[in-house]
């Protein structure tokens, strides 16, 4: 029977049972009456498993609801305390089929209601933004998307890709590899695309966080997050956990703070913490990425945490003109267009600046009906997106040497 058939309430259950039930009664009449014997066997076995299947699905409906506790310490004689959802706690017994091993302290586990006995152990509980951080398990980025920066994808290479697809070979050498690595660029720069390249030539499951989201209104709540965001990547490994604008819960200790900055010096400590608690050749990496390195809290940066700083510059001559051939690659372009005219104009743009204009003039040339975009396109995409001057001077600020 399909399984929605059994859905719906208890009193659908019940009617189903009747319908059956009337449908059985009469083919027993047919077969009395003389006919064909084979057939209303048949039916009959097929009438007899529907109803046995209901049934146990009407039985299921009706069970009592569990109560959830959580054992604070287990005892002799197959029993544990436990502290009830409904606030005391108690000595109960434990069902003989669960496995004593199961039955640790801090185990989520269900109650009989009557008897609050321990029949089932639960998962531990997930916080739903911590499920929405696993972006997916291998990401479209490679390497090949990125223009200008061989020298920055070479270190993440050695500090992610190497101790994840070759782990023996820092064993053999007598090292532990790098746990993690801190992007530092303005925005725009490629910081995410390097991450997900990562993740893609590694197979690891990419975990996106944006920091600002570890940042909670009630006490506690921001370190429970991390810990639950490191327990899914353990969980999942091998892994790449990405906290994008790490400034926003990372930053530096204070004497005088509010009580707000004092919740986010929690959940950062939360953070180094779990940096630290990971083995020395371990599945899981963090990357980290910001464009306000001088917020960071020292201890944050110190070796042993974010074992590489890498810088990543705003594009060059070079690297602008290698980001518009990948931008351009799928576009149908004049044969006219002259890629080095257009880098030449676009000196402050990043590579996400190059990528809109190559949008945009993609869209001036289906706003003139023509069907491949020419040079005068791309020039005015240029106009457009970088026409505001306070923009690019505030931009020029925050590059790195």
């Amino acid at each position: 029977m399909e399984e929605e058939e059994l859905g719906g309430t208890s009193q659908d259950l019940s009617k189903k049972i009747e319908e059956l039930q009337r449908k059985h009664d009469e083919l027993v009449t047919r077969s009395e009456i003389g006919e064909s014997r084979d057939y209303v066997k048949n039916e009959l076995d097929r009438l007899k498993r529907d109803i046995r299947e209901v049934k146990k699905e009407l039985s299921r409906l009706k069970k009592p609801p569990l109560i959830v506790g959580t054992v604070k310490e287990t005892l002799p004689n197959e029993q544990a305390i436990i502290e009830s959802s409904t606030g005391p706690d108690f000595i109960v017994n434990v069902a003989d089929y669960l496995s004593r091993g199961k039955i640790k302290p801090g185990t989520r586990v269900a109650l009989n209601k009557q008897t609050l006995s321990i029949v089932r152990t639960l998962p531990a509980p997930v916080d739903p933004n911590v499920m929405g951080a696993e972006i997916e398990e291998k990401p479209a980025m490679t390497y090949g998307d990125i223009g200008g920066l061989e020298d920055q994808i070479r270190e993440v290479r050695e500090t992610i890709e190497d101790p994840l697809l070759n782990p023996s070979k820092y064993g053999k050498m007598g090292i532990d590899p790098p746990k993690g690595v801190l992007l530092v660029g303005p925005p725009g720069t490629g910081k995410t695309m390097i991450a997900k390249a990562a993740a893609r030539n590694t197979d690891a499951r990419f975990i996106k966080f944006v920091g600002s989201e570890l940042v909670q209104k009630y006490i506690g709540e921001g370190a429970r997050m991390v810990r639950e965001l490191f327990e899914m990547a353990k969980q999942n490994s091998p892994s790449i956990i990405f906290i994008d604008e790490l400034d926003s819960v990372a930053t530096q200790r204070t004497e005088q703070a509010t009580s707000g900055d004092r919740e986010v010096q929690r959940t950062m400590m939360q953070l180094l913490s779990e940096l630290d608690g990971f083995e020395p050749i371990g599945d899981i990496k963090v990357m980290g990425a910001t464009n306000r390195p001088e917020l960071l809290d020292k201890a944050l940066l110190r070796p042993g945490r974010f074992d590489r700083i890498i810088k990543i510059p705003m594009p060059d001559l070079e690297a602008r003109k290698e980001i518009f051939r990948i931008h351009m690659s799928d576009m149908n372009i004049a044969e006219d267009v002259d890629i080095e005219a257009l880098a030449r104009k676009t000196d402050d743009a990043t590579g996400a600046d190059i990528k809109a204009i190559c949008t945009e003039a993609g869209m001036f040339s289906l706003r003139t009906s023509k069907d491949r975009a020419e040079q005068e396109d791309f020039q005015e995409a240029i106009d457009k997106v970088l026409s505001d001057s306070e923009e690019r001077e505030i931009k020029k600020q925050v590059m790195y040497a």
